[in-house]
């Protein structure tokens, strides 16, 4: 059967451009595929399919596939949804024996390039002795406008409009099911997902009327949609625009005109209950009882410095689940750990994906993998790994892992806490203190409405790539702008700390305006006055009294990091980054002070 292709000539991979995959990622940029691995990609399927006119394909991979070619029998099928029609662009890898196999069934991430992305791990999983059927889930995939009017679908695209992972979803996913039944005869069914395919993978497994989904990998995934994109009063807006700016198509193509009333509210910021009700539906910590009931396995990977899912909702989601269940967490940001194994051949050890991997052949193959007897939670420590410079690229290269660290449950990683007070400045200093005892009277005043350089990211998914291979961001904190931000630096520590959960802090807040939002950064600050983030978390307060002083906590995002002795811990208050909205009046004054009954603190987890 010949190969669905994109439009464009598919251009010969060669190992500098694996390489390159390998050591950047698949993202050029928040909203925009590495071309390299969208060409990749395409190269898989057409040699797979036996439609390259010209060998595409270094021999290690033109190996790959015949070997899959010879085990298998391709397809590229539209799947008719019985919802209401639409068909959905999908790709079948069925193994040529009589023996009953299971099917692993992968929903696309949310990308242009549809299924095909992942090519490099449905070979891998053939070759494991899985039948494979991809799929690209509705609405998704490359959409173009023609000069006339109207518009042109890419192979790997889906009809329909995106529903974001709600109910036509499920069911397009329970029709899938249909399908792998009557086309494989499987022995059993899992979900394999990444970002959107991750959700889709989960809200399946629960909703699926006949409950035939035996287990689910979802990787950097989400479990709750609704405060993945709004929580504390705070829209996460760039979160939003990548994904709005990421579909393959104009808005008004992708989206029908619901949902594109939703993303309207939730840019102008108005009927956001709905908007979060919206996003409830779509989460699977909505359905937990399902998912428990049925007892799906489910192996969890997501990262500290996540900016579309952020960390602590998918740790709470995880943490009710009464099933079999696994918790990776990784150094960097969306999709770095596991974007490149699932794409290209792994350089090395991949644990993110052959992990998951492992989760499978446990659960669907019976293997005797020790996947029973692994602690449900594994955390990666930030930075904990050793790099050296590449003298070609002047990148930084990782020479030893970082540490790994294995706990029974969530409640475990964390054993202790330490209290840090906010102070007042030191005389000569402009920034307030961190100390063991609690102290009130002082004040410190900043200009809300002005970016600064402490902000959380350079720019969503492509900071954290870089943190995930060997490069964290560091921040020259002498340009931290005094007059729009305000800091508290602790002394040096005298001895390391083990930060390992989610920070809480407390504090009082007056505002010369009806509302402020404070964004509050955990940074770890070196002897050379450098940091590196741990954590951060903003809060939005839309009803103040002006002048008036509020008593506020919030929690920061889960960490794991280890801060050295002679290091400082360096807590930084601004009024905006770029990833949040914020509803400080410009030029406003924002005072924070410590209130003598509940005195401004720091509540740092510790394991």
């Amino acid at each position: 059967m010949s190969h669905p292709q994109e439009d464009g000539a598919i251009s010969a991979v060669t190992t500098a451009q694996l390489n390159r995959i390998a050591r950047d990622g698949v993202y050029a940029g928040p909203t925009a595929l590495d071309p390299t691995a969208a060409n990749l990609a395409e190269a898989l399927v057409a040699t797979l399919g036996g439609s390259a006119e010209t060998p595409l394909l270094p021999p290690d991979l033109r190996q790959l596939t015949e070997r899959v070619r010879q085990r298998a029998t391709i397809g590229f099928p539209r799947i008719t949804s019985a919802l209401d029609g639409v068909r959905l662009s999908a790709h079948t890898i069925k193994l040529n024996t009589a023996e009953p196999r299971p099917v692993v069934i992968v929903p696309a991430g949310w990308t242009p390039l549809g299924w095909a992305l992942f090519e490099y791990a449905h070979l891998q999983l053939a070759l494991r002795g899985y039948h494979v059927l991809a799929y690209t889930p509705r609405g998704i995939g490359t959409t173009v406008g023609l000069p006339g009017g109207g518009y042109v679908d890419g192979p790997f695209t889906s009809e329909g409009t995106i529903d974001v992972a709600g109910p036509a979803d499920w069911a397009d996913g329970s029709t899938v099911i249909d399908y792998a039944q009557q086309y494989f005869e499987p022995s059993s069914i899992a979900f394999l997902g990444e970002s959107y395919g991750s959700g889709i993978s989960q809200l399946v497994a629960a909703n699926d009327p006949a409950g035939r989904v035996s287990a689910v990998v979802a990787l950097s995934t989400w479990g709750n949609l609704a405060t993945s994109l709004y929580q504390n009063d705070t829209r996460h807006l760039a979160a939003v625009k990548a994904l709005t700016g990421f579909t393959g198509g104009p808005v008004e193509r992708k989206f029908d005109a619901a949902t594109r009333q939703v993303l309207a509210d939730f840019d102008a910021g108005r009927n956001l209950e709905e908007v979060a009700d919206w996003g409830t539906v779509r989460a699977p910590s909505s359905y937990l009882d399902a998912t428990n009931a049925r007892g799906v396995p489910t192996f969890f990977s997501n990262t500290w410095h996540e900016t579309l899912f952020p960390a602590n909702q998918v740790v709470e989601h995880f943490d009710r689940l009464t099933v079999p269940k696994r918790l990776n967490m990784w150094i960097g940001d969306h999709a770095a750990p596991e974007g490149a194994g699932l794409t290209i051949p792994f350089s090395g050890p991949n644990a993110p994906v052959e992990e998951a991997f492992a989760w499978l052949d446990h659960h669907l193959l019976g293997a005797d993998n020790g996947v029973p007897d692994w602690p449900a939670v594994s955390t990666q420590i930030m930075f904990t790994y050793l790099t050296r410079t590449d003298p070609e690229t002047g990148k930084e290269v990782i020479t030893e892992p970082a540490v790994r660290e294995t706990k029974p449950s969530w409640a475990e990683v964390t054993t202790s806490t330490e209290r840090w007070y906010l102070t007042a400045a030191a005389p000569g200093s402009r920034d307030g203190g961190l100390g063991a005892e609690p102290e009130s009277g002082w004040q410190r005043e900043f200009t809300a409405g002005h970016l600064t350089e402490a902000t959380a990211v350079d720019d969503p998914i492509t900071t954290g790539q870089a943190e995930w291979k060997g490069s964290p961001k560091t921040y020259p904190t002498g340009k931290f702008d005094r007059r729009h931000l305000a800091v508290w630096t602790s002394a040096p520590l005298e001895s390391s700390r083990r930060i390992r959960g989610v920070p809480e802090l407390a504090l009082t807040v007056r505002s010369s305006a009806a509302s402020a939002t404070l964004v509050a950064l955990l940074f770890d600050l070196a002897p050379d006055d450098t940091a590196r983030i741990i954590t951060h978390e903003p809060l939005t307060l839309p009803e103040l009294t002006p002048d008036q002083d509020r008593d506020v906590s919030w929690r920061l995002q889960a960490a794991g990091y280890d801060l050295a002795a002679d290091h400082r811990l360096m807590l930084v208050l601004t009024s905006k980054d770029p990833l949040y909205s914020d509803a400080g009046v410009d030029d406003s004054a924002t005072t924070i002070t410590s209130a003598g009954g509940n005195p401004a603190h720091l509540e740092l987890p510790l394991g």
